[in-house]
Formats: C-alpha cells, structure tokens, sequence
C-alpha cells in the first residue's frame, strides 16, 4: 500500500489536469481503469451479487449532452456492497492509493473536481442516504469518515446536502430542494484546498441554461486529517438499505470527470519518501536512476501510459534505464514485490 505521495517540482498548468470521458459502449470499465489507475481496479460495483445482470456501468449516447455518458445502474435487489455488505449498495468509482500522484489530493494542494450528472425526474431515495460524491481522506485515525459529500435524502421535499466531517462527526454546511436538480443536465465544480487552514467551495449549474442552482464557499475551513496520507475523490450511487421499500431500481448519468491541480507543494524530485525510491531526473530525456534506500524492497517495476497499456517492464537489478525511446508525456510507474506491495510514482519524458 502506497504511503508516499510524491510531487514533482514543475508546472502543473502543462501537466495537472486528467480527464474521464466515455467514449461508446464496451470496454467501460477497462477505459475508467485506464484513467483513475491504470493496471488495478477503482471501480466498486455490486457484479458479484447480481452476475446475471452484468456490469453495473456502462455507456449510452446522450442527445442532450451530445456525447457518450456513463450510465450507473443500481437495483433494490440484488444488488448489495460488493458482496461485503448487505445493508446498503455501492456503485462507485474513485481514485485510490493505486493510482497516479497527481489524481490523488495532498496537503498544500489546490484542486479543482469537475463532472456532469444527471437524477431521473422520478429518483426514488433513501431517509438515511444516497450519496453520489465523496472526497474521503486515507490514513490516520479519521479515515472511515468522507470529509465532504454530496447526499440525496428523502424528506419532505426531498433535498440535496453537502455535509462535511472535520474529524469523525458530520455536519450539514448547506441542503437545497432537490426538485430542481432532477431530469436535467447538472455541471459541478468543486475547488479545494488542502491543508488546516483550508478553503473549499462548490457550484451546481444547470447544463442547459448554465444556471447557479446551488452553491457554498468557505475560505477558512480544516481540509486535512491528522496522519492522513491522501484524499481521494469518489462517484456514483452509494445508498442505503435501511428502507427498502422507499427504494426503486435507478439509474444515473454522469460524464465529463476532470481533476485539475492548480498548485502543490514544491517537493525535491530527489527527495526520498518513506517508500524509499529515488526516481532521478525528473523530468528525464534518456536515462533514468532508480535507488531504494529500504533493502531493495521492491523487486520489478512497470511503466504504463496515460492509457493504461504497459510500455515496459523491468527488474530492478540494475539503477539506470534507457526511456529516450518514449514519446513525450506523463507515464506511471507501478513498482512491485513478491508480496504483492505496490508504491506509484509519475515520470514526465520531455
């Protein structure tokens, strides 16, 4: 499990911003896979309770967006937490301690989440909650609790809610009709920055007419978690069980996924982190150093593309690799052992 999260010292404005958009059906999970962590797996689907159905995301043609969108697909029954679970479903993607740096959130960062989703006009909802956002931070003593998330409830009317956890208790910063939101195109845009003396803000516009339907800011608020490693974004439909009856099957829209750094922190690219890997220079042209500092730890390493598909794969009984025959771009470093342990880094050929 990756512990380290490394920052290179050079412009985000060239290199910050990764984008998931669907491209046609088929291939659905392999193309998120690709984008969010590439060789592993950040989608958490219920398939394993309900094979006869299939895969619980695909993509459809939207005549209103004029593009492919994702479809998330959630059904009272079977459907249940990846068969861990079975008082609520999860139908999610996120980005995990597996994927590249620069899609994972650290102290000192400022970073902006897009999306684009949309709720059927007649959603059905749980009194406990259906989230369909989640910024949840990993390590630490708070890492069970999301820091921030977005929840439909069902009440009377039912409403939208942005809660916020400092530490292991929510709070409710703002709560909305939800009527308004439902059956159309809705654009999110959520601007955080990372660190205890924090500042977060979020709109909600509706696609059509590009209308303000909810918004909050907040240019003093706590964004990191003692002994916290990352944060990690996450969407889709996480529901509760609770009142089943209140329930019906559903399905939600959502494309465009962007996560864009504005700034970070300005880490040494020499500097060695507690994973003990020294990747010099970076960006690189040719070859490439590669030491361990913890008695060889790691064993092999692969490198993959901004599309998920391996470019090279070497052992690591030698420090010096020739990479000037890569195009030029930003390529993630998976390194591994015979336990199975991964660390991820980013390399930029220029």
């Amino acid at each position: 499990m990756i512990k380290y999260i490394l920052v290179f010292m050079i412009p985000f404005s060239a290199y910050s911003q990764v984008t998931l958009d669907a491209n046609g059906p088929g291939n659905t999970y392999e193309e998120i896979t690709n984008v969010l962590a590439p060789g592993f797996d950040p989608v958490e689907e219920p398939d394993c309770s309900h094979t006869d159905f299939g895969r619980h995301i695909d993509e459809i043609f939207d005549s209103e967006l004029n593009t492919n969108v994702f479809r998330f697909f959630m059904h009272v029954t079977p459907d249940n937490d990846r068969c861990i679970n079975t008082d609520r479903q999860r139908n999610e993607i996120k980005t995990y301690d597996k994927s590249p740096d620069n899609l994972l959130g650290v102290e000192g960062e400022e970073v902006i989440y897009k999306w684009k989703f949309k709720l059927d006009a007649d959603m059905q909802l749980s009194s406990s909650f259906t989230h369909v956002h989640q910024l949840k931070s990993v390590g630490g003593d708070y890492a069970s609790m999301p820091m921030y998330t977005l929840t439909l409830r069902k009440s009377t009317p039912d409403r939208l809610e942005l809660r916020y956890a400092e530490t292991t208790s929510q709070t409710t910063l703002k709560q909305t009709d939800l009527g308004p939101l439902k059956g159309t195109w809705l654009e999110v845009t959520e601007t955080i920055t990372y660190g205890t003396l924090g500042a977060y803000s979020i709109e909600i516009k509706k696609v059509v007419d590009n209308s303000l339907l909810f918004e909050y800011s907040n240019n003093d608020i706590i964004n990191w978690r003692v002994a916290a490693d990352f944060v990690r974004p996450k969407w889709g439909i996480y529901r509760s069980l609770n009142a089943s009856q209140d329930l019906r099957d559903e399905e939600v829209l959502f494309a465009n996924f962007s996560i864009e750094e504005l700034n970070s922190l300005t880490v040494n690219d020499h500097q060695i982190g507690p994973d003990g890997i020294k990747i010099y220079p970076n960006p690189v042209t040719g070859f490439v150093t590669i030491t361990q500092t913890k008695q060889n730890r790691y064993n092999s390493f692969i490198i993959y593309n901004d599309l998920g598909q391996e470019i090279l794969a070497e052992t690591l009984d030698k420090k010096e690799f020739d990479i000037s025959f890569l195009a030029k771009g930003i390529y993630t470093i998976v390194f591994k052992n015979k336990e199975k342990e991964v660390a991820v880094k980013k390399i930029i050929k220029i």
